[in-house]
């Protein structure tokens, strides 16, 4: 029987590891997709994974089976519950231009940039690619200097080759690169937010504490051929981002 994946984490040692690692393969669970898996590898796997005791794998299964997240059965294994939530997205309509402008301003550091693996859950967007160009970067507030968010794109390379990564620190964001540098003729974007707990390596980026409210954003960017150009996933923090939908009456 197929298992279910959760996601990695990198553990840190100044907070209780089973208390991280529940939290982690919660969100796990409450983000997973629809056609994800039900069990759990066993234990020990998962131990293995987070690079963790068993006894403390243990007792983090046993936070997740007391808020009725798994069932556990001997000789069976461990399974998510069936009427276990998933985390419901929030989907964002509205026009190229207007998210370009919303986009564009912050200051930012291009921390990373070359070509990297198609990570195995973009392998849906890019499945003629095993490689895509791949940009990492830092954002701040022009005013106070204080880290807002940081983004990691995947951009197919024949797109990326058409610009320069440099005017990603200019105050340009991906899509207006991707729109008027590269030529690029966009004709969808599909955004996805929910709330997530920062990670270790957010909390470091964002200067903020360990598993803190975060605004997780993901958009798909979709050119007149339906190809997807563009897979980023931005980070934001939750202290100063909020989320709002304006709905235009008919």
């Amino acid at each position: 029987m197929t298992v279910f994946a959760p996601d990695s984490l990198d553990l840190n040692r100044k907070l209780p590891l089973w208390y991280q690692v529940s939290q982690s393969l919660r969100a796990s669970i409450l983000g997973r997709p629809p056609e994800a898996p039900h069990r759990l590898p066993t234990e020990e796997k998962l131990a293995e994974h987070y690079g963790v005791s068993v006894l403390t794998m243990r007792q983090a299964l046993k936070e997740l089976e007391t808020e009725g997240l798994i069932t556990r059965h001997r000789r069976r294994g461990t399974f998510i519950e069936p009427g276990a939530r998933r985390a419901r997205p929030v989907r964002v309509m509205g026009s190229v231009d207007a998210i370009v402008a919303q986009q564009s301003g912050d200051l930012a550091t291009l921390l990373e940039h070359g070509e990297a693996p198609v990570p195995a859950e973009l392998a849906e967007h890019f499945p003629a690619l095993e490689r895509a160009a791949y940009f990492r970067r830092l954002r701040y507030d022009g005013a106070s200097g204080e880290p807002t968010n940081w983004a990691e794109n995947f951009v197919h390379p024949d797109v990326a080759a058409r610009f320069d990564p440099g005017e990603l620190e200019r105050g340009s964001s991906m899509t207006k690169v991707l729109r008027d540098t590269a030529g690029a003729r966009i004709s969808r974007i599909t955004d996805t937010v929910e709330a997530r707990l920062a990670d270790p390596e957010t909390a470091r980026l964002l200067d903020v504490p360990l598993l803190s409210p975060i605004m997780h954003y993901t958009g798909v960017t979709y050119d007149e051929s339906a190809r997807v150009v563009d897979f980023v996933r931005i980070h934001y923090r939750g202290d100063r981002f909020s989320f709002s939908v304006t709905v235009d009456a008919p």
